[in-house]
């Protein structure tokens, strides 16, 4: 069986893995996002260990928090770019994996990678053109468009549109460092618990902060469809695991479309349009997988 070495890098933790698919995780490892060469090097070692143990690995992936370069041509490619995260500005991720192991090497971010995964075993198999969003710590979006991750310049940052804002209602600055109330300032993590003075886990599911969690969702989703026109989107990310949330998503996103996109998709079906990951909190993990897979080929 061909194994895959995956790395789902992200601003707080990575999560290493050697395997082949969903059914397919033969060994995995988590620590701490510390400084770059701790972090890199502590990588290299599992998958040393696991190559001297299983053999060789056809490819590893890397789904990384970014904003990243994507592009193979770019002399940065392989680079954490602009991030706010100390000491990772600038940091090349691919570039010691590559000299340690030579082997090819899959990169974009942690959210289109999710998007692969989800597309070649989740909630979005058998279509081609759909979204992936994780609203957790940040909120960043993936989007798989004709059959292709969506690139471009470089890679969409969905999490920093910007929304209608009512003052009156939510006075609430935002907590984005960069745009303040852009969609990531008003609805990840971060922001609920700033707004509210406790972590989103911690409020009750009655609390009006789902209300508007949900609002700021829902004028998203309606920007995204206007725009791409998925045919589903998926919602991940630790502030998606609040069962309330999904149904006042559908019912907000509804609503906000005023029934101008005529697709039953929408209309009739929206419990199967705007969906949980078929994958789980595995997505981004296997979505490293498929991004080796995808540079194996």
């Amino acid at each position: 069986m061909t194994l895959y070495g995956g790395i789902e890098a992200g601003g707080t933790k990575f999560v290493c893995a050697v395997g082949s698919g969903p059914g397919d995780i033969q060994a995995e490892a988590r620590f701490p996002t510390t400084q770059p060469a701790e972090t890199i090097q502590r990588a290299i070692d599992f998958f040393q260990t696991q190559i001297a143990e299983r053999g060789t690995l056809a490819a590893i992936g890397i789904a990384s928090f970014g904003p990243l370069d994507p592009h193979p041509n770019s002399p940065t490619f392989g680079h954490i770019t602009t991030t706010p995260k100390p000491g990772w500005a600038n940091a090349d991720l691919v570039g010691p994996i590559r000299q340690a192991f030579n082997v090819p090497i899959g990169f974009d971010t942690d959210v289109n990678g999710a998007a692969l995964s989800e597309g070649k075993w989740g909630a979005a198999q058998g279509l081609d053109t759909f979204l992936y969003f994780t609203i957790g710590t940040g909120i960043g979006g993936g989007a798989m468009v004709n059959g292709r991750l969506l690139h471009g310049l470089l890679h969409p940052e969905m999490g920093h549109i910007t929304l209608p804002h009512d003052w009156e209602q939510d006075p609430f600055p935002g907590k984005c460092p960069y745009h303040g109330d852009c969609f990531e300032g008003m609805a990840a993590g971060p922001a609920i618990e700033a707004r509210w003075q406790t972590k989103g886990q911690d409020l009750p599911p009655d609390h009006f902060a789902w209300e508007l969690e949900a609002h700021y969702i829902a004028l998203a989703m309606r920007s995204f469809i206007c725009t791409l026109s998925p045919q589903r989107i998926i919602l991940g990310g630790g502030v998606m695991e609040q069962p309330q949330l999904f149904p006042q998503v559908r019912h907000k996103t509804l609503s906000a479309l005023n029934g101008y996109v005529q697709s039953p998709a929408i209309l009739d079906n929206i419990d199967t349009y705007i969906v949980p990951p078929g994958l789980g909190n595995q997505a981004g993990v296997l979505g490293a997988f498929a991004l080796g897979m995808q540079a194996h080929k």
